[in-house]
């Protein structure tokens, strides 16, 4: 793969015109550090929670914050991760390509990028802001009609007025993600959850004894700051605030700059991205008629299962620009081959890791939370609804995934959406019966058969119209890894559990579980694993 030439890379260096870049290389330290920050970020994130379920256990406190978090819940998916980097990373890479084509070095009015900045930030600031406004002020309708069995709806009404502050931060933190991510520097953007999870727990630490559960929805507002101020640095190195006052105060531009429709892209996309997040909604709504705790219980299950999840998310963050520059360069064979790879990739991380979670839920719980007022009874709850959120994780990765390659076309389709609307129609037709029969993990169930629904969707869909990938040869190998994992729970779970310590426990099947994992695979010829350990034999053999 050849670079951008106008690119700036990972170290903030930009290209030299015309040179090829060492993009193999390049993708690897950015997957090697973005992994790293992402796996920081979870584990301060399982901290965040370890800390919650100490100081507030699984009661009708916790699910009041919990209801309040819904809030910053949305606002990542849509704002961070979800449409704005679906929008912006291929609006800033057309617009890289359109600086690289440019004849000469363009001055800061015709420069494509500054004119997409000038266009988009400071309006999109505005709206943020009045949304937060417009959240906070009704915030006791937003309780009301979330959660309207809720034990404490005032404890969740001043949760909400803090945590509304999250909609203006976190767009903010997103739209710097994906100015960044575009131009291919990934360490600001991949360290922001660490610091908004530090936060949270230092407030929670130092306010608890006086706000109580508000202390939580406190640290959630200044984290939201801090993310902001974590990327500042590198968004003004990238793009240094002389030229962005010029190019403020002249671009008028409109917003497909790039040539990209994002008017047209924006609605299909926010659709996509609220429907994935409005299954949390359904959850919520249906568990607060149940008894105290149930809410919280999900939500610690949920936490903890979906952390497989965002690290295979993260080889797609660090491909996402890559594949949009292919699209934007009309490569279509190179961003085909690029997805196909790491659909797979994606596939053999989620599925390793749901394996160890439904192999050791109980383990696990045991040994983050159970502790202050988080009793044994709690555990047990939320191990059973980890183990049932773990037969989801493939379909939410692979959906999480699969939207990027349609967003990267650069064409406007409702397919997406209409997907994730099938998949949530099928968790909230079957949410009800579900929870009604089986509780709490009635509802993840139903979680489950909905994302998976639309990751079959999207991923049919694909193939047909947008990019040439092979889904069958896709679809045969995460077949096999799936294999894999459910014969590394078969065996892993049992084993795992005589030990009378958890912490034994969670050990033992953290060197279990992969190995049956890996023995399997092998066994059935799952295509990358082999590949894997190919990699890793010619690196030992370089290394002596």
């Amino acid at each position: 793969m050849t670079g951008a030439p106008a690119a700036v890379r990972q170290g903030g260096a930009p290209a030299v015109p015309g040179a090829p870049a060492p993009l193999g290389r390049s993708l690897a330290r950015a997957a090697a550090l973005t992994a790293g920050l992402t796996a920081a970020g979870a584990l301060c994130g399982l901290l965040r929670d370890r800390t919650l379920a100490r100081l507030f256990g699984a009661g009708s406190a916790t699910d009041a914050f919990l209801v309040a978090w819904t809030v910053p819940e949305m606002a990542a998916t849509l704002l961070i991760e979800g449409a704005m980097a679906l929008l912006l990373v291929p609006a800033f890479s057309r617009a890289l390509a359109a600086r690289a084509a440019a004849p000469g070095a363009p001055d800061d009015a015709a420069d494509p990028v500054r004119a997409l900045l000038g266009a988009t930030l400071p309006r999109l600031s505005a709206a943020l802001a009045g949304g937060s406004a417009l959240l906070a002020a009704g915030a006791p309708l937003f309780v009301r009609l979330l959660a309207p069995g809720l034990a404490d709806p005032a404890a969740a009404v001043d949760c909400t007025r803090l945590t509304a502050l999250t909609v203006l931060t976190f767009g903010v933190t997103g739209y710097l993600s994906a100015a960044l991510r575009a131009h291919r520097s990934f360490a600001a953007p991949a360290a922001i959850y660490v610091a908004y999870n530090l936060t949270i727990i230092g407030t929670m630490l130092a306010l608890h004894a006086d706000w109580g559960v508000r202390a939580a929805a406190a640290g959630v507002a200044l984290g939201g700051a801090l993310m902001v101020a974590v990327q500042l640095p590198s968004f003004v190195r990238v793009l240094p605030p002389l030229r962005l006052r010029r190019a403020v105060a002249g671009g008028t531009a409109p917003l497909p700059v790039a040539g990209l429709p994002v008017a047209g892209l924006l609605a299909p996309v926010v659709c996509f991205t609220f429907g994935r997040q409005a299954q949390v909604l359904v959850e919520r709504f249906l568990a607060s008629g149940l008894p105290a705790g149930a809410i919280s219980h999900l939500n610690y299950a949920q936490k903890v299962a979906q952390l497989p999840m965002v690290l295979s998310l993260m080889i797609c963050t660090v491909t996402f620009p890559v594949v949009a520059r292919a699209v934007a360069d009309g490569e279509a064979a190179r961003a085909g081959r690029r997805i196909a790879r790491d659909l797979t990739l994606a596939g053999l991380v989620v599925l390793l890791g749901a394996a160890y979670v439904a192999a050791c839920a109980p383990q696990i719980t045991g040994v983050l939370f159970e502790r202050g007022a988080f009793t044994a009874a709690d555990t047990a709850a939320t191990a059973a609804v980890m183990r049932v959120y773990a037969l989801g994780l493939l379909g939410h990765s692979l959906a999480g995934a699969l939207i990027r390659p349609f967003c990267a076309a650069g064409r406007p389709t409702w397919y997406p959406a209409g997907a994730m609307a099938a998949g949530l129609l099928v968790t909230a037709g079957a949410g009800p019966a579900a929870v009604r029969w089986w509780g709490a993990p009635g509802l993840a169930a139903a979680n489950a058969a909905g994302i998976t629904t639309t990751a079959v969707l999207l991923l049919h869909k694909l193939g047909t119209r947008f990019v040439a990938v092979r889904v069958r040869r896709i679809a045969a190998g995460l077949g096999r890894l799936a294999v894999a994992a459910a014969a590394a729970v078969a065996v892993g779970g049992p084993l795992a559990a005589l030990p009378a310590d958890p912490l034994l426990g969670a050990a033992a099947g953290a060197l279990l579980v992969p190995a049956v994992f890996a023995g399997t695979a092998l066994a059935v010829r799952a295509p990358e694993v082999r590949h894997l350990l190919v990699v890793v034999k010619g690196k030992l053999a370089d290394a002596r």
